[in-house]
């Protein structure tokens, strides 16, 4: 007799004992499909073998590769921890920070090497932890590491277009070399950016000096006069400090990236319409990305209304301009609004984030360690004195300002993951086009800001948190300072 006969709902007549014991038999035939479930998933994941020639990790789940541990709830988290090391999905952190993507992945370094992978999902997914793997794979072979995976998070946002995440192609070649030459044109790269980064500090010291001796939360100052610097570049203009419309955009780039790597966000790897489900972080990501759909087009489409052929002024202008030459030509050409709106996204984000976090993180580790930041304020004023302004041209001749900077990127590493790479024998070494910008702006912005001011912690205050808070980017924990005037 099949369990479906043997369950056969009782008479109307039948007594309210025999009801209950229907409804206990009901409960245990849906409950033991349930109950066997992540046993026969066990099982399963028991039967896959690591493929031949794959570094060595931790062993993956069936269609959820690694992420297997975000489906669990707490109780089943601590029980799943216990578990011996070939059925784990992940490995068992030793302490309760170890929950830090970057930290996670630092403590599987030490178990399975330097060189190891895990899934996400069905994506496999190679680690390099040491310097001459990643110099091997991303120097001397940058050729074949140029190319971007086809993750489903990703393809979402970009839809496969922009600069940072686009697919190696003569599409991408086309746009990255465009990109570069009109950028240079606007200063990239030259010390002829030098005034606009010192005009931008200025507004910057104001800002500061408007909090007097009371403690303030440098992010948003240093936020803006970053971001200033690439809208300069590419929208012709810069935003004043107190604009509610650019502040809630920064704002929500900063929660954007944060989030973008919650556990729950990394699912969609796995199955694509999670982006769609109408409440939590998978609503709030959505509202994000439409808040700076409508900040950034509503730019390109101000540019379309007032757009002087005889005189471009920004990025914007010069690829509209180009925009309507390859159209002429080619009715199928990449150059269109679309592709804009993303190339001046990953200008717009990647412009201002890291940049905006490392000297975040100089400022916290100046307030930190006084003894170096005096240093740092002799150097600077046997090399440049108290009234000129710094150039780059200085850099040679401050090799201990320089140091400290360098040491500080060491010690925060604002890119822990950096930007992922798939292999392709078919591309060719792929740069970051703002480097030059970045090294520049975070040079002059912090040297002018040590020749200006000390940077204090207030009194009694705890030390700050210094792991820092993980999104694509590392950024500190919030913190206050007190400036003094030099």
């Amino acid at each position: 007799m099949s369990s479906t006969e043997g369950a056969q709902a009782p008479g109307p007549g039948c007594s309210p004992g025999s009801q209950r014991l229907f409804q206990d038999r009901l409960s245990c035939a849906l409950l033991l499909p349930l109950l066997l479930l992540p046993l026969l998933l066990l099982a399963w994941g028991l039967l896959l073998g690591r493929q031949r020639g794959v570094p060595p990790g931790p062993r993956p789940w069936p269609l959820v590769g690694n992420l297997g541990f975000v489906l669990l709830p707490a109780a089943l988290k601590r029980w799943s921890s216990s578990l011996p090391s070939p059925l784990r999905c992940v490995p068992r952190p030793r302490e309760p920070r170890l929950s830090s993507p970057q930290v996670i992945l630092a403590h599987m370094a030490r178990l399975y090497g330097p060189i190891f992978s895990f899934y996400l999902g069905p994506y496999l997914v190679v680690v390099l932890c040491d310097f001459h793997s990643v110099r091997e794979a991303l120097v001397q072979q940058a050729e074949v590491f140029s190319d971007r995976p086809r993750v489903p998070l990703i393809s979402i946002f970009t839809k496969e277009k922009g600069i940072v995440f686009a697919h190696y192609g003569p599409i991408w070649r086309q746009q990255r070399k465009f990109s570069h030459s009109t950028l240079r044109h606007f200063g990239l790269g030259k010390l002829s950016l030098e005034p606009k980064i010192i005009e931008e500090f200025k507004y910057v010291k104001e800002e500061m000096q408007k909090h007097g001796g009371n403690p303030f939360n440098p992010f948003p100052i240093i936020s803006n006069a970053i971001s200033n610097i690439i809208c300069s570049m590419c929208f012709g203009q810069r935003f004043e400090y107190n604009n509610g419309d650019f502040k809630k955009m920064l704002n929500l780039m900063s929660r954007g990236l944060e989030i973008s790597i919650n556990n729950q966000i990394l699912l969609i790897n796995i199955c694509s319409w999670l982006y769609y489900l109408p409440f939590g972080v998978f609503k709030e990501l959505r509202q994000i990305e439409k808040d700076l759909t409508i900040f950034l087009k509503g730019i390109i489409r101000e540019h379309q209304e007032t757009l002087d052929v005889e005189n471009p002024q920004d990025f914007i202008d010069m690829y509209l301009l180009h925009m309507e030459e390859e159209m002429k030509n080619n009715s199928n050409s990449s150059f269109n609004e679309d592709y804009l709106f993303y190339i001046i996204g990953d200008l717009f984000i990647a412009g201002t984030d890291t940049t905006t976090n490392s000297l975040l993180w100089c400022l916290l580790y100046m307030s930190l360690n006084p003894e170096v930041q005096e240093k740092v304020h002799k150097e600077i004023e046997k090399v440049i004195g108290p009234d000129r302004a710094p150039s780059l041209t200085d850099k040679a001749d401050m090799p201990y300002t320089e140091a400290t900077i360098m040491e500080v990127q060491r010690m925060s590493v604002v890119v822990p993951f950096g930007i992922p790479h798939m292999t392709s024998e078919k591309t060719r070494k792929r740069v970051c086009m703002g480097e030059q910008l970045a090294k520049m702006e975070l040079f002059l912005m912090f040297v002018s800001l040590m020749q200006t001011f000390t940077f204090t912690l207030p009194k009694d205050s705890k030390k700050p948190v210094m792991t820092g808070r993980f999104g694509l980017t590392l950024s500190p924990h919030p913190f206050n300072v007190i400036v003094s005037k030099r």
